[in-house]
C-alpha cells in the first residue's frame, strides 16, 4: 500500500486554550470523516508515530528554546503561573488561554510523525506519508510564532538533508500563510527548492514572503515566493502552479517533495482572504501527484491548518483524494458567492506570475522560453 497516513488521538492536545483560534477537536473531527467516506481498507494505512526526542528537535532549535517551551507549557497546562520570560522565545499569539492542552508534547508528536514518514519514504515503506496536524511552517530555531512550536516541515527537509543524503528536496507551501521559517531554515541552501504560494504579505501575516526574497548565497533563486492577490480562487491558482511551479519542479527534478498545508485558502476561511473552493484543493493534490512522477512518487504531506471547522475536513479530504488519486465525491458544504466561482483576480495573479518570473528566469532556463514555445 503506497499511502500512510499519521495520526494519534493525543494530537488534540495541540490547544491553545478556549477562545484561542488554534484549539485541538481539529485533530478530532477529521479521522472520522475521513473513514466514513473512505474506508481504510485498500486505500491508506493509518499508524501511530512516537514523539520527537530532544536529540531529534535538537536538529532545528536551540536548546534554550526547547527548554523553556517544555517547561512552559507543561505549566500553562497544569494552571500555574506563567514564566515572564515568555516573549524572549514566542510571540503573543502562542500565548495560551484558560486551561490549554498539552502543547509542547503534541508539537513533539508533530515532528516524531515527520520523522516516521521520512523514515517511511526513504526506506521504501510507502511512497506516500501524510502527516494530520503537521505544518508547523512559522516557528524557528530560536523563535515560535503564529499557533507553532516546532517546525515540523524544516525537520523533515534538514532530516532528509544529514540522515539520508538526499541533494535535491522540493518544499511546496500552499498554506494561506507565508511559511516564514521554513524559509529561514533554507535560505541560503542550494540542496531545498522552497517554493511557497500564500496570500499577499501586505494584506496577512506574517508580513513576509515578497516575491523579490529569493534566497541569499549559494541558496539565492532557490526561495521562490509567489504571493496570490485577495480573493485569488481555483483559476488562479491553477495558473500559478502550471506557468512557474511545474516548470520549476521539473528542472530542480527533486528527489522527495515536502508539501505543507492545510484548508485556510478557502474562500470561507474566518483568519484568510483567499478564494479557492474544495475543488481548488482536489486540484492542488493532483499537480503535486503529477510532479511526484519526478521522484517515484515519493510524498511527504503535512495538513493542519484552517479555521472554519466546517469546511476543514471537506479541504483535507480534497487535498488528500487529489494526492491519492481517490475517485470520490466532495463537495462543498457551504455556499459559494458567484464572485468566487469567476475568479475576477486572474489579471492581477497574471501581473504577479510575470513579475516573479522576471526575477526568477535569471535562475531558471525553464522559466525564459517565449511564451508558447
Amino acid at each position: 500500500m503506497s499511502m500512510v497516513i499519521f495520526y494519534r488521538t493525543e494530537l488534540r492536545e495541540y490547544d491553545f486554550g478556549p477562545g484561542h483560534p488554534f484549539r485541538g477537536d481539529r485533530y478530532e473531527i477529521f479521522p472520522p470523516f475521513l473513514k466514513a467516506r473512505v474506508p481504510p481498507d485498500g486505500h491508506y494505512r493509518m499508524i501511530e508515530a512516537n514523539g520527537a526526542s530532544d536529540e531529534d528537535l535538537l536538529h532545528i532549535c536551540r536548546k534554550d528554546y526547547i527548554d523553556f517551551s517544555r517547561e512552559y507549557f507543561r505549566k500553562a497546562h497544569l494552571g500555574l503561573e506563567a514564566n515572564g520570560r515568555f516573549h524572549e522565545f514566542h510571540s503573543l499569539d502562542n500565548r495560551p488561554r484558560g486551561r490549554p492542552g498539552k502543547v509542547e508534547e503534541a508539537a513533539r508528536l508533530i515532528v516524531g510523525q515527520a520523522k516516521r514518514a521520512c523514515d517511511g519514504v526513504m526506506r521504501g515503506e510507502f511512497t506516500q506519508g501524510i502527516s494530520i496536524g503537521g505544518g508547523m511552517h512559522h516557528a524557528m530555531p530560536d523563535w515560535g510564532e503564529g499557533f507553532c512550536l516546532y517546525n515540523d516541515v524544516a525537520f523533515a527537509g534538514k532530516y532528509l538533508l544529514e540522515t539520508y543524503g538526499l541533494q535535491r528536496i522540493l518544499i511546496l507551501d500552499t498554506d494561506a500563510h507565508a511559511g516564514n521559517g521554513t524559509a529561514k531554515y533554507f535560505y541560503d541552501d542550494p540542496r531545498v527548492l522552497f517554493i511557497d504560494i500564500h496570500q499577499d504579505p501586505r494584506t496577512i501575516y506574517p508580513g513576509w514572503g515578497f516575491i523579490h526574497q529569493l534566497g541569499q548565497g549559494r541558496g539565492e533563486g532557490y526561495t521562490v515566493n509567489l504571493p496570490m492577490p485577495v480573493g485569488a480562487g481555483d483559476a488562479c491558482y491553477q495558473y500559478v502552479l502550471e506557468e512557474v511551479i511545474s516548470p520549476l519542479a521539473s528542472e530542480f527534478n527533486p528527489q522527495i517533495i515536502i508539501r505543507n498545508g492545510g484548508s485556510d485558502p478557502h474562500q470561507a476561511d474566518l483568519l484568510t482572504h483567499l478564494g479557492l473552493s474544495v475543488k481548488g484543493f482536489r486540484m492542488i493534490g493532483e499537480k503535486v501527484r503529477e510532479m511526484s512522477g519526478l521522484c517515484g512518487g515519493r510524498v511527504i504531506d503535512m495538513i493542519g491548518s484552517g479555521y472554519n471547522k466546517e469546511i476543514l475536513p471537506y479541504a483535507w479530504l480534497a487535498l488528500i483524494a487529489g494526492l491519492a488519486d481517490f475517485s470520490i465525491p466532495i463537495e462543498d458544504p457551504l455556499f459559494i458567492p458567484p464572485q468566487f466561482k469567476e475568479d475576477h483576480e486572474m489579471e492581477e495573479t497574471k501581473e504577479m506570475v510575470g513579475e516573479a518570473i522576471h526575477l526568477l528566469r535569471n535562475y531558471w532556463k525553464s522559466l525564459r522560453k517565449p511564451k508558447g514555445s
